[in-house]
């Protein structure tokens, strides 16, 4: 065996490679993002049109089949798409060749569908588009609870306040809170009324959109002061909702309020958070796929008492469901396992070979193979994960048989006679071939 040659002729060179191996371990070790599961690259981009009170056939048919063709003929890489429609939302999931560079896909998908915007409805908005990660997962819930404010407020202050501390996380994104109600101007339009006046909802909803800008008026030079102008149409109160006018029917203003209900209310709440037994709301943490769960946990819980600190009164905030607790734990367990292991087989050997020496060789050869194990994982991209602690565990195991089995047939050619420097070539020879067959067949 060439290596054990290597080892035995230059010790210090072998001595410095340790080094190397446990510093270069320690420093690989640190620099490398920790999570559940390996980072899955899934080349799939949603494309989301929303325009609601648009059936679903006219989904299908004036948006969807737009977008489809669209992105078929001018989107590079596309492999599938498949589309839904509902009403007033249409869905389209697309599939990419893999190795596609997925930021340039979706900066394509983003150019065709403003270039197609003039053939849909009026007034359709460009679409969201989501890049599908598997690796984009909730690491951690804060829960916002209360006993003296309403759920309605919660929402309010989760959406407006504790989301926007919470992007200064790096590698973190959170969506809407799920529970309470999001405020919203209703405007009821009473049918018959409307149908009386000759007018229809369309009339209503251009109405609305008239009256409701904000357009720039150039600039007013008064002495040695020049001031930008702007018309602001916006109403400022539900009120003056109510009076925006629609059509002079029968030489006659209509306005909102003839045909129509204007009140301060709230959207339907499709989702209700209960936190024992008390309306509330929760914010789920989810972490980007280049970012590691244990670093966006551990910043989550440093923010929460800022925010608490800045907090109305009455107003309780708790990180929920870590998911970091699941990696700390699994790599606690690897550590344990190397320990026992490394304990046992020291046990072992000083009690039948009574060498203490190499008990040193045995328990210094386990730990350095892990962190060998984790430069490679370093090198080649992978994380600290399930998968690879599961690995490492298995190698444990593998370790502590080769290790035992080298240091006996080196002690048993010591005892036939053999010098040192020949008993260990060739008891490493010996064993060499078949330790690694049986590695290879475990693996």
């Amino acid at each position: 065996m060439w290596i054990v040659r290597l080892a035995l002729r230059r010790p210090y060179t072998i001595a410095v490679m340790t080094l190397l191996i446990m510093f270069g371990g320690i420093f690989s070790l640190k620099g490398m993002l920790v999570d559940i599961f390996p980072t899955i690259d899934i080349p799939v981009v949603g494309v989301v049109w929303n325009y609601p009170g648009l059936s679903t056939q006219d989904i299908e048919r004036r948006v969807t089949s737009y977008s489809e063709r669209s992105i078929t003929t001018t989107v590079n890489g596309v492999s599938k798409i498949e589309s839904n429609s509902i009403p007033g939302t249409g869905l389209i999931k697309v599939f990419f060749q893999p190795g596609t560079d997925i930021g340039a896909a979706i900066a394509q998908i983003s150019s065709a569908a403003q270039t197609i915007l003039r053939v849909m409805p009026p007034g359709m908005q460009p679409p969201m588009i989501v890049q599908l990660n598997a690796s984009s997962v909730p690491v951690a819930q804060i829960t916002v609870t209360s006993e003296s404010i309403p759920e309605e407020k919660l929402f309010d202050y989760g959406l407006n306040f504790i989301r926007l501390k919470l992007f200064t996380i790096p590698g973190l994104t959170v969506p809407a809170p799920y529970g309470g109600k999001s405020r919203q101007i209703n405007v009821d339009v009473r049918p018959e009324t409307l149908a009386a006046k000759g007018l229809s909802p369309y009339d209503v909803v251009t109405a609305l959109q008239a009256q409701n800008i904000i357009l720039p008026a150039g600039t007013a030079r008064i002495g040695n002061f020049e001031y930008n102008m702007s018309l602001n149409s916006s109403p400022e109160a539900v009120d003056e909702i109510a009076k925006i006018p629609i059509r002079n029917v029968n030489s006659q203003i209509v306005t909102i309020g003839d045909v129509a209900t204007v009140s301060d209310a709230f959207a339907d709440q499709t989702n209700i958070v209960r936190v024992n037994g008390i309306r509330s709301t929760y914010l789920n943490i989810l972490k980007k796929a280049d970012a590691s769960t244990l670093d966006v946990v551990k910043a989550t819980r440093a923010i929460i008492p800022q925010i608490k600190a800045t907090a109305p009164p009455g107003l309780d905030l708790k990180l929920d469901f870590d998911q970091s607790r699941f990696v700390t734990s699994a790599i606690s367990h690897v550590l344990v396992e190397a320990i026992i292991a490394s304990v046992l087989v020291s046990l072992m050997i000083l009690l039948f070979l009574g060498s203490w020496k190499n008990v040193i060789v045995v328990c210094t050869s386990i730990p350095l193979a892990i962190l060998a194990a984790i430069i490679g994982l370093r090198l080649t991209g992978n994380t600290i994960n399930i998968m690879t602690l599961g690995g490492l565990s298995l190698a444990i195991g593998m370790l502590v048989d080769d290790a035992t089995v080298a240091v006996e047939n080196i002690h048993r050619n010591r005892t036939l006679g053999l010098p040192l420097t020949k008993a260990i070539i060739v008891g490493a020879e010996q064993i060499a071939l078949p330790a690694i067959m049986a590695t290879l067949s475990i693996c």
